[in-house]
């Protein structure tokens, strides 16, 4: 049977901070339509063409992780994008959660490869949306603009189907393949995704800024011209 929502799924936490007054006004301008799965499509297109992906740009605190930290800087990654997805639906009055994997992505650049020391990403973030009686998948992540460049199939969402990244790229590359797992929240468990990143990157999470003050965008425009 499938999992009804609560309260908790329409209510604001630290991380999804929902009552934000930036988050309920970029809901207002964004969650757009007839119904509620056309509202959410709206919104999906908002947080993923409206902030640009930047996994350089990881910041694991609390302030760092809440949803209206995307809106203060303008940018995200998967667990962010989908933080902000999840707390603007929510403000918008739809049932949200967040949900997360770990995937092993073929397409990155060499400066995140080399700091990362694998090909791995643990608690790659997603969104859980109740729409028409039942929880819909959708992942934020990439801006459409990344995806051109990358060669990568945007990722739609339609409000029915989920959506889920590609295994395969434009040319039929491997792009993604999702390991594990690990489940549908209703609060972002920011504990747990600090404990598999400093066991899973230790390099990277304990150093001061290993690729934070580098470009994302030049060293994918670099790797792909």
């Amino acid at each position: 049977m499938t999992p009804q929502p609560t309260p908790a799924t329409l209510a604001p936490t630290a991380l999804l901070d929902s009552d934000h007054p930036a988050v309920g006004d970029f809901a207002r301008r964004h969650a757009l339509g007839a119904d509620d799965r056309q509202r959410a499509t709206a919104l999906y297109l908002a947080v993923r063409d409206g902030f640009r992906y930047d996994p350089y740009r990881i910041d694991l605190s609390v302030p760092g992780m809440r949803a209206s930290s995307v809106l203060e800087i303008g940018v995200g990654w998967c667990v962010t994008k989908a933080a902000l997805m999840a707390a603007a639906a929510r403000a918008a009055g739809i049932p949200a959660r967040v949900g997360y994997a770990d995937v092993r992505n073929h397409l990155s650049t060499e400066r995140l490869r080399r700091t990362m020391q694998t090909d791995v990403f643990v608690w790659h973030g997603y969104v859980d949306l109740w729409l028409d009686g039942a929880w819909r998948k959708c992942t934020p992540a990439f801006n459409i603009e990344l995806c051109e460049r990358f060669g990568l199939l945007p990722l739609d969402f339609d409000g029915v189907h989920d959506s889920l990244y590609h295994p395969y790229d434009k040319s039929g590359q491997r792009h993604m393949e999702y390991m594990r797992h690990h489940g549908s929240f209703d609060d972002m468990p920011l504990q747990r995704i600090v404990e598999g990143f400093r066991a899973t990157y230790p390099q990277w999470v304990d150093s001061d800024a290993p690729a934070r003050a580098s470009d994302f965008d030049a060293d994918v425009a670099r790797e792909t011209s």
